[in-house]
């Protein structure tokens, strides 16, 4: 064998290529007799080291996903918000991959970075040499399913590997098959990390509570979590997206503005009229600046409570927080359609997003057919954002007296909920001369 067949340098001092010496220490010595790796070759098992613990997370198809080429603003076109929001997740991503402390749990809905921010973390803590592994749920369930069956490492092997990782990621958490097998598996894997507080990075576009309880009372830890949540749209979207709920009717009305609402001076308004309508545009323009408690816009048909809520919606979406605007019939729907075989959302996860909305706008109250389930499902969403004290506008023709007891007793709390009554004939335009 010459020296160029042997794994050291074949000009280095002190192995003469052979790559490895042997400790000159005495006999009794513990390190006597064993080879170490000369520092010739640090680079070589360094790269090899790297790219086997690539092979072993699988990141070679993310391996260009990084810290650098993350937008820590997002796209152009986002509201303060949302870029903010993304801004402090790369952050905390950052500061988690030179720490690898605790768990970092990524939340936000599909496109948002969370994969991304989740990757950067994975490539960062490889590049120094920790061994990692990358693991989408399904694949990871699929892989343990496969090991029962096939050649090379045992079920156990296989999931002891996972378990005992030295930083596992979970991406995608929730797209699983929750069959009671891989709830299972999922929550051995998550309870052995708790309990032995291993590094764990999950990313889930689900919201905690649709997460199976003995997980989620893990991932709500707050000494050993840190949660952060991405209010962004998806962006691979178009830019002109403004992140809008899929529930959302507001692409409807999207011309209806402050700036081009009619004060109807020129309609023979009494100055009563005139300055109730001054008084709903002021109450509305204050509300869209800093949402807080309820609002409630009643009157009769045509008197403008639908384009003062939805501008109150524009003016919030372009500020980069858009809120979810539904009629109350389209809500019941959409609520009704997750019974279906075919819904690909379940009536628990649509619901939630519904009550849980940072800013709820409930177009026409009362209009909804008042089925004891309907009656029922509006009083669980208003009960709910009554003890949360989250802001919801609501417009409706009713009086107070048609409107349920139960929902009308948390309209006149006083405290929380300001009524405005719009005492307007029906607008219909102005004729031009």
């Amino acid at each position: 064998m010459t020296n160029h067949d042997l794994p050291g340098d074949p000009n280095c001092k002190f192995c003469g290529g052979g790559g490895y010496l042997r400790a000159d220490v005495p006999p009794r010595h513990p390190n006597f007799g064993k080879l170490e790796i000369c520092s010739c070759r640090n680079r070589d098992v360094a790269a090899q080291a790297r790219e086997r613990l690539f092979s072993i997370s699988h990141l070679d198809e993310l391996q260009d996903l990084d810290f650098e080429n993350f937008k820590p603003r997002g796209r152009r076109g986002l509201g303060d918000l949302q870029a903010t929001s993304i801004e402090m997740a790369f952050n905390q991503a950052r500061v988690y991959a030179n720490s690898l402390k605790g768990w970092l749990l990524l939340e936000g809905a599909y496109g948002c970075g969370k994969t991304h921010l989740a990757a950067a973390i994975a490539n960062f803590a490889v590049s120094m040499s920790v061994p990692t592994l990358f693991l989408t749920v399904p694949d990871l369930l699929d892989m343990l399913r496969f090991s029962y069956s096939a050649e090379g490492p045992t079920f156990e092997e296989r999931f002891n590997q996972i378990k005992n990782a030295n930083l596992l990621i979970l991406d995608d958490f929730g797209t699983q098959n929750a069959t009671d097998w891989a709830q299972e598996k999922l929550f051995q894997i998550i309870n052995y990390r708790y309990i032995n507080k291993l590094p764990l990075v999950v990313t889930t576009n689900l919201n905690l509570s649709e997460i199976e309880a003995r997980i989620r009372s893990r991932l709500q830890d707050p000494e050993l979590v840190s949660n952060v949540r991405i209010n962004a749209p998806d962006y691979r979207r178009p830019t002109d997206d403004m992140g809008h709920s899929v529930l959302s009717s507001l692409d409807l009305l999207a011309n209806k503005e402050f700036g081009n609402i009619d004060e109807r001076r020129n309609e023979g308004l009494s100055a009563k009229e005139v300055k109730t309508l001054e008084r709903a545009l002021k109450t509305a323009y204050k509300f869209a600046e800093k949402p807080k408690g309820w609002l409630i816009f009643m009157g009769g048909y045509g008197c403008g409570k639908t384009h003062l809520a939805a501008a109150i919606a524009n003016y919030r979406a372009k500020l980069g927080a858009p809120p979810l605007f539904i009629m109350v019939p389209d809500l019941l729907d959409h609520l009704r359609a997750t019974f279906s075989p075919k819904s690909e959302v379940s009536y628990d996860r649509r619901f939630d997003e519904i009550r849980t909305s940072p800013l709820l706008i409930l177009d026409d109250l009362g209009t909804q057919s008042m089925t004891p389930w309907v009656r029922e499902k509006l009083y669980q969403l208003f009960n709910y954002r009554y003890n949360a004290e989250l802001p919801t506008l609501i417009t409706t023709a009713d009086s107070l007296e048609e409107i349920d007891e139960r929902i009308r007793s948390r309209i006149l709390d006083k405290r929380l909920c300001k009524i405005h009554l719009i005492d307007l004939p029906a607008y219909y335009g102005t004729t031009k001369k």
